[in-house]
């Protein structure tokens, strides 16, 4: 069978099928970076890979990056194994956000693997940035295109927030406390693509601490309309994983979402991501 891609959704993400990750030809490789580039989202099914082949695949999309807070696998610090056990609520990725925008220079990619998957919820909903900026007014991408936010991983790793047991090492999914939990970035709102120049709102509910030289009240106001615009459902795409998917998404410029609606099952994925460019200014 021939790579065959079908689009997921009006606003971003496509499903392809027909391709075999481990041996793909330089054929498969342009039609890969093409189709990743138009829609942001790729659901590649049908694939059975080692942490070592998932790592090959994704360096033909860039530099796998081993992350300051969460516990890579021992034998691949640069893939994380995303555990939820049966029984337990899922407590990675829940919530919009676009992975680790508190870097200085924010994960490019992201390359995730379903392993063991529940028969029903897990999905990941992903949000198009291009077109949520798009659908703007011109006035305020006027405003917005001179603002930068602050940016940190604070809400979402804070110990006290997320529980001592990943940092005691108790969980199925562990973390190391470092600086990065509490530094702080700035970026500018409007981010421009390092390779298409298509322009993207840079804010997200799970990083974006404030807007740059607001006042908190004023802060809260504009990203609380933000948030509310970029998670319409028409800006959206839903993933359904399958035993064998590969999704691969552009964190330039896409939101994700982890359902949290599978409390009875198992699921296991493995976590790639790559290393991005600091932002440039749209």
């Amino acid at each position: 069978m021939s790579l065959e891609v079908r689009p997921l959704a009006g606003a971003l993400g496509a499903e392809v099928v027909g391709v075999d990750l481990r041996k793909l030809d330089p054929g498969d490789e342009a039609a890969l970076q093409a189709a990743f580039l138009e829609y942001h989202v790729l659901a590649i099914r049908d694939q059975a890979l080692t942490r070592g082949e998932q790592l090959a695949f994704a360096r033909s999309f860039g530099e796998p990056e081993v992350h300051p807070i969460v516990d890579g696998t021992s034998a691949h610090p640069d893939v994380i194994r995303v555990h939820k056990p049966a029984g337990e609520s899922a407590s990675f990725g829940v919530g919009w956000h676009t992975d680790n925008s508190f870097f200085e220079a924010p994960s490019g990619a992201t390359v995730l693997y379903g392993e063991v998957i529940p028969t029903s919820g897990g999905d990941t909903l992903y949000a198009n940035m291009e077109e949520v900026w798009a659908t703007l007014s011109e006035p305020l991408r006027s405003r917005l295109g001179a603002m930068r936010a602050v940016h940190s991983a604070s809400r979402a790793y804070d110990p006290a927030l997320v529980g001592s047991e990943k940092y005691e090492g108790t969980a199925s999914l562990t973390y190391r406390y470092s600086e990065a939990v509490t530094a702080e970035v700035v970026h500018p709102i409007a981010r421009q693509h390092p390779e298409t120049g298509r322009t993207s709102l840079y804010v997200n509910p799970m990083f974006t601490q404030r807007i740059e030289g607001l006042s908190q009240a004023e802060s809260d106001a504009i990203l609380g309309f933000l948030f509310s615009h970029a998670a319409e459902p028409d800006h959206t795409c839903r993933v359904r994983w399958q035993p064998g998917t590969v999704t691969l998404w552009d964190n330039r410029c896409v939101w994700h979402y982890a359902m949290d609606d599978y409390r009875d099952h198992e699921r296991l994925m493995y976590r790639v991501t790559l290393a991005g460019e600091v932002p440039i200014p749209a």
